[in-house]
C-alpha cells in the first residue's frame, strides 16, 4: 500500500470492493420509459446535490481505501455544468486506474475533446433503438441522429475504444432491434451489450414477463451469426462473445436471469451524497450530511466501512418478497 493508503475495503462476505459509481446529477434530458414518467419528475433541489469538492473528497477517500475503478453516471452526467472540469479533478486522484462515463450521448459530441483531455478512457452510450420512430417511442425524444453522430465522433478517439453501446432488452420491443444492433457491432468499433430490463422504473410497473433474457437475445443472434464465448474477467457484469467469423464482439448483462452478485465489487454514491452498497439497496448512508456537519475523513471512513461490511449478498430480484427501491435508476445512478 502507498503512504496514504488505508486498509482495502471488503464486505462481510469477503468480497473486495474496488469499483465506485458516482452519480453527478439526477437530471436527464431524456424520458426513457423504463426509467422515468413522461412528465412530473421531481428533481432534487440544487443545494442537495454534491458539490465538485465533495465528490472529489469522497472519491479520494475511497481511492485510499482500495477503489481503483470509477464510473461517472447520472441522470445524464453531461447535463451537469462544467462536467469536464470535475472529470479533470477526479483524474488526478492517486490510485484510480480507470475512469469511465455512462451517457445517453445527446451532449457527448460537443464535449468529446474536453473529456478525453480531462482523462476519460472509456465511454458507454445508452442506445435502445436504431430506428427513429422506435427511439422516440422509448426515450420520448427525437434525438437518434444526434446520438449516432456522437458515436461516430467518438470513433476518432482511440483512447475510448472499444466504445460500448448499452441496450436495455425489453420483451415486445427489443426483438425487432436486435438485427440492427448486430450489424452495428459487426461493422463499427463498438461492443453492443444487451442489458436485461430491471425493476427500477418510476411507475413500478416492472414484471418478470417484460424481461427479454440474455439467453433469448443470444439465441436470436446465433440463428444467423454463431458466437464464441470470451473469458469473463473478475467482477465483470457482462458475458462477452465474439462472432465466429471475427467481426466484432457482443455482450449480455443478465442481472435477472443470471445474477453476478457472487463477485460484485461495486459501491454507489448518489448525486445527493448517499452511499449505496447495491443497486437494489433499501438502505443508504448519508455521507453528504456528515460532511456538511463537519465530520473528518476518519469518521467518514468508519461510516463507509460499516456500510460496506453490511453489503447485500445478492439482490433477490427473482425471489419472493423482493422489494423495489423507492428511487428510480436516474435517481440512483446507472
Amino acid at each position: 500500500m502507498g503512504v496514504d493508503s488505508l486498509e482495502p475495503l471488503r464486505d462481510g462476505h469477503g468480497r473486495p470492493l474496488t469499483s465506485l459509481r458516482v452519480s453527478v446529477t439526477d437530471r436527464c434530458n431524456f424520458r426513457c420509459r423504463y426509467c422515468m414518467p413522461a412528465e412530473g419528475m421531481d428533481w432534487l433541489p440544487r443545494e442537495e446535490i454534491l458539490e465538485f469538492e465533495e465528490i472529489e473528497r469522497l472519491t479520494a477517500l475511497l481511492a485510499r481505501m482500495g477503489i481503483t475503478d470509477l464510473r461517472l453516471t447520472g441522470g445524464e452526467p453531461l447535463a451537469r455544468r462544467d462536467f469536464p472540469r470535475l472529470l479533470a479533478r477526479l483524474s488526478q486522484i492517486a490510485g484510480l486506474d480507470d475512469i469511465s462515463l455512462t451517457t445517453n450521448g445527446y451532449l457527448l459530441e460537443a464535449q468529446l475533446s474536453d473529456l478525453v483531455a480531462a482523462g476519460l478512457r472509456r465511454v458507454n452510450v445508452s442506445l435502445d433503438a436504431l430506428a427513429r420512430h422506435d427511439f422516440f417511442e422509448l426515450t420520448r425524444r427525437d434525438a437518434l441522429g444526434r446520438v449516432l453522430s456522437a458515436l461516430r465522433a467518438a470513433e476518432a478517439f482511440p483512447e475510448l475504444h472499444p466504445i460500448k453501446v448499452n441496450c436495455v432488452a425489453i420483451r415486445g420491443f427489443t426483438e425487432s432491434q436486435i438485427d440492427s444492433f448486430v450489424e452495428l457491432a459487426r461493422h463499427r468499433p463498438y461492443e453492443v451489450r444487451f442489458i436485461e430490463f430491471m425493476p427500477l422504473d418510476a411507475d413500478h410497473s416492472w414484471d418478470r414477463e417484460s424481461v427479454l433474457s440474455g439467453a433469448e437475445v443470444r439465441a436470436q443472434i446465433e440463428a444467423e451469426h454463431p458466437l464464441e464465448p470470451l473469458p469473463r474477467e473478475p467482477h465483470a457484469t457482462a458475458r462477452t462473445y465474439r462472432f465466429q467469423d471475427g467481426a466484432g464482439t457482443i455482450g449480455f448483462v443478465n442481472p435477472v436471469s443470471e445474477p453476478f452478485c457472487s463477485d460484485c465489487n461495486r459501491l454507489r454514491l448518489t448525486s445527493d451524497g448517499k452511499l449505496r452498497t447495491c443497486l437494489f439497496s433499501l438502505q443508504e448512508i448519508d455521507l453528504r450530511a456528515r460532511m456538511r456537519a463537519g465530520d473528518d475523513d476518519v469518521e467518514l471512513e468508519r461510516l463507509i466501512r460499516e456500510a460496506a461490511w453490511r453489503k447485500e449478498l445478492k439482490h433477490r430480484i427473482s425471489e419472493p418478497g423482493f422489494r423495489q427501491p423507492a428511487r428510480t435508476m436516474s435517481a440512483i445512478g446507472g
